[in-house]
């Protein structure tokens, strides 16, 4: 985030404004299973992909000893990892609900995990001290509002997942919530109860049910408080 001029919002907080520490923790979640870290498992429970894994029983390929008569391969010599290949590194959010998802949860349990409650307090301060958000109620500045005018204005609803940048998809996500949620990651947020319950049809688009526990949808105004393509 800058301050000046001009104010560049990053998707958690531009989440965290406009939907509070829900919306700021689902776009942690969709950042990550984009990154393929986090899928969904029972109906309404995130796991890493790593659990999931171990659920599912999968147990190593079985070591082969190499032949008495054969020597130990030499070691291969280290080599520095190429930058180009590793993946950049997770804000503290992305990192905090990711360290939260140790055992498989449902949302409202990340959002209540003991990191995930320090980094968003860390962005509530940042948001703060840039003058977006009061302290008392937390509640968006006019600052604020405008910023996510400008952003709204610069970045429509997406229609398709089909050829867009990660970082477009999770300012999506951000600036609509549950709208965006239908476009780019459907079946996943149904699953891990990201959305309302909704019947997913090939070609015939969402019919909605009833709701479980509240979705990402709609325009809060309090950054204190709860909630408020293809995968």
């Amino acid at each position: 985030m800058s301050t000046g001029t001009s104010i560049r919002l990053r998707p958690y907080e531009v989440a965290l404004l406009r939907g509070g520490p829900r919306a700021a923790v689902t776009v942690a979640v969709v950042a990550l299973h984009l990154r393929g870290d986090v899928e969904a498992g029972r109906p309404g429970r995130l796991r890493t992909s790593e659990a999931s894994s171990e659920a599912a029983g999968q147990a190593p390929p079985p070591q082969t000893s190499p032949p008495s008569q054969a020597p130990p391969a030499p070691p291969a010599p280290a080599s520095s990892p190429d930058p180009a290949s590793s993946p950049a590194p997770l804000p503290p959010l992305a990192e905090a609900v990711r360290a939260a998802l140790a055992r498989p949860a449902g949302l409202p349990q990340v959002r209540d995990h003991a990191d995930v409650r320090a980094a968003l307090a860390e962005l509530q301060a940042g948001l703060r001290a840039a003058g977006l958000l009061r302290a008392f109620p937390p509640h968006r500045t006019r600052t604020a509002r405008r910023a996510l005018d400008a952003l709204s204005a610069e970045h429509t609803l997406p229609t398709s997942r089909k050829g867009l940048p990660e970082s477009d998809a999770l300012m999506a996500v951000a600036l609509y919530g549950e709208p965006a949620l239908h476009v780019l990651v459907p079946r996943f947020a149904l699953r891990a109860g990201l959305i309302t319950r909704a019947e997913v049809a090939e070609g015939k688009g969402f019919h909605s049910r009833s709701p479980r526990g509240g979705g990402t949808g709609g325009t809060a105004h309090s950054c204190g408080g709860g909630g408020g393509g293809s995968d």
